[in-house]
């Protein structure tokens, strides 16, 4: 057989369901494998569109997802996509074509070099030299890439690689035993939580990425201590009792006033490309790091006791020799949950128009189903969602707190869509943001899928300019023009709605939900007030709290 024939076959070996593509010339025989093949091809407008899904598809099943794409300019097309896998920890793979290394008559056309640019933002990256070395490449990548923690892998086909002709076999993936941490570790960290009075969990983005869950309710069941989640953490445990908010701002929200006053921090799966929820200081506090692999220290984090191991294992164990103290005291957490619970009510019945971002979270919370899927852009309203939005399951808020690129929002529910066809997905996007990705509406409408897109629009990067007004600058540059939404959605095949009031919000999104097929919604939000809540009313409020 041909080595793309081969390539396919290693692709389908390590069980890759979807190819997300634009492909080129130089992909024409993996192109042909792949009709041959039992992968579906998804083709996608723009190359980020198809990283972005390929992502999304690997955060969302642990399985690395799959991009293809061109040389050239098709190939540094996926180097956002890359960097969002490779900063978010979600396991991809991307291929990419070359031209011919053995003979080439056309030059340096379109040539450059992939395998290095991508470097910087992949944990492996290789040119396939030989048809012999595919099975040992496609393997190495997709270990690499789905290991704990993980990220973006590429490999680079060239096209006269590709037609070799080849007997090899793929490679049968290994099983691998997840890393159990050591008994001293977690009698230490026992003895730790036990001796402290004010224990508080913080849940961050790597426990989200495993089977979690079960463990920690269980854990906050039987000792009764309170939890805060950092933005890329939500949902990993019910944000029901004892959960004491999300470090959504930087300072001074109600979370940061627990945070402030635990004298034990659990901080299970912490992941420094998040912003810090805390800053450590000597001697203020015991912070015991539970994760996969030992804390990355810096100035603000340098954990005293590490647990490390499968997080699951480490807090079953740690569980099951724990017991709850009559010395802990939870009053303060819970004077303060009870005011956060309270803030995060406010705003239900807000009838401003262009629309409050806190009257927007709620008529979303209130028309999703608690297994619906929001996948978020990039914007102010994300801090919005981040804070306000409640979750009662993993992975039903998908947000990006650690590249942050704008134009993920689309692709990202699309691949959602795809991987949960049973469940109800909505893509939130600032208009600044979706007019980067927005030809994927033509993607989603030609994949069928049922799908609802809330286009918050105020006709400007709003983020940047609030941080140009708060820095005392003057208004320039930050201001742009849009289509008619409506028309715009409807060119491509789906369904264009208005908003025209508050209560039209909710009305539009139950509609849009319960309907077949893409709709975009067209709402105007005004930030205004809320720049002022998030960053100066919400602080003041929370340092009022006594304790």
């Amino acid at each position: 057989m041909k080595a793309a024939q081969l390539f396919i076959q290693c692709l389908e070996n390590e069980g890759v369901e979807y190819v997300f593509a634009v492909p080129g010339e130089e992909n024409l025989e993996i192109l042909e494998a792949l009709r041959e093949s039992s992968i579906r091809l998804i083709v996608t407008r723009h190359e980020q569109g198809a990283g972005f899904m390929a992502a999304c598809y690997g955060r969302l099943t642990g399985k690395p997802g799959v991009c293809l794409s061109t040389l050239g300019p098709g190939a540094t097309n996926l180097v956002t996509p890359a960097a969002y896998a490779e900063l978010g920890a979600m396991p991809l793979v991307m291929i990419t074509g070359q031209k011919p290394i053995k003979t080439s008559k056309q030059g340096h056309f379109q040539v450059i070099d992939v395998v290095d640019l991508m470097r910087p933002v992949t944990r492996y990256t290789r040119q396939i030299v030989s048809a012999a070395t595919i099975p040992s490449r496609v393997r190495e990548a997709f270990r690499l890439a789905e290991e704990e923690r993980p990220g973006a892998t590429h490999l680079e086909l060239p096209e006269d690689i590709a037609e070799e002709e080849t007997d090899e076999a793929p490679i049968t993936a290994s099983y691998h035993r997840r890393p159990v941490a050591e008994e001293k570790a977690i009698e230490t960290a026992v003895e730790a939580i036990e001796k402290a009075r004010h224990p508080l969990l913080l849940i961050g983005a790597g426990a989200n990425r495993k089977l979690t869950a079960r463990m920690l309710r269980r854990f906050i069941d039987h000792t009764g201590i309170p939890f805060v989640s950092t933005q890329m953490g939500k949902g990993v445990v019910g944000e029901t009792n004892c959960w004491m908010g999300t470090a959504a701002l930087s300072e001074g929200d109600y979370a940061h006033r627990v945070i402030d006053k635990a004298d034990c921090i659990i901080n299970i799966g912490h992941d420094v490309v998040e912003k810090p929820p805390f800053f450590m200081r000597e001697g203020r506090r015991t912070v015991i790091h539970v994760n996969f692999f030992s804390a990355e220290v810096d100035p603000v984090y340098f954990p005293q006791l590490e647990v490390t191991g499968d997080i699951a294992n480490a807090i079953w164990q740690i569980d099951e020799r724990i017991e709850a103290q009559e010395h802990w005291d939870f009053e303060f957490a819970h004077r303060v949950r009870a005011a956060m619970l309270e803030d995060l009510e406010r705003g239900r019945d807000l009838d401003n128009f262009p629309i409050h971002p806190r009257r927007i979270v709620h008529a979303v919370r209130d028309a999703m189903p608690e297994d619906g899927i929001v996948s978020l852009d990039n914007g102010l309203y994300k801090v919005w969602f981040a804070r306000n939005y409640r979750t009662t399951r993993s992975n039903t808020l998908l947000l990006d707190n650690a590249l942050a690129s704008m134009g993920a929002g689309l692709p990202v529910a699309m691949a959602a869509r795809l991987v949960h066809p049973d469940r109800k997905v909505l893509a939130v996007c600032g208009d600044g943001g979706f007019m980067m990705n927005s030809q994927e509406l033509e993607t989603a409408v030609r994949l069928g899928l049922d799908l609802v897109v809330l286009l918050l629009r105020d006709d400007a990067y709003g983020m940047i300019k609030w941080k140009q007004q708060d820095m005392g600058l003057a208004d320039f540059g930050l201001d742009f023009g849009n289509p008619d939404f409506v028309q715009y959605a409807e060119s491509y095949g789906a369904r264009g709605h208005r908003v025209e009031s508050a209560d039209h919000l909710t009305r539009r999104l139950e509609e849009c939900l319960a309907s077949p097929g893409v709709h975009l919604i067209d709402c105007p939000i005004d930030y205004t007030d809320s720049q002022h809540e998030l960053f100066e009313a919400i602080p003041a409020a929370t340092a009022s709290i006594s304790g």
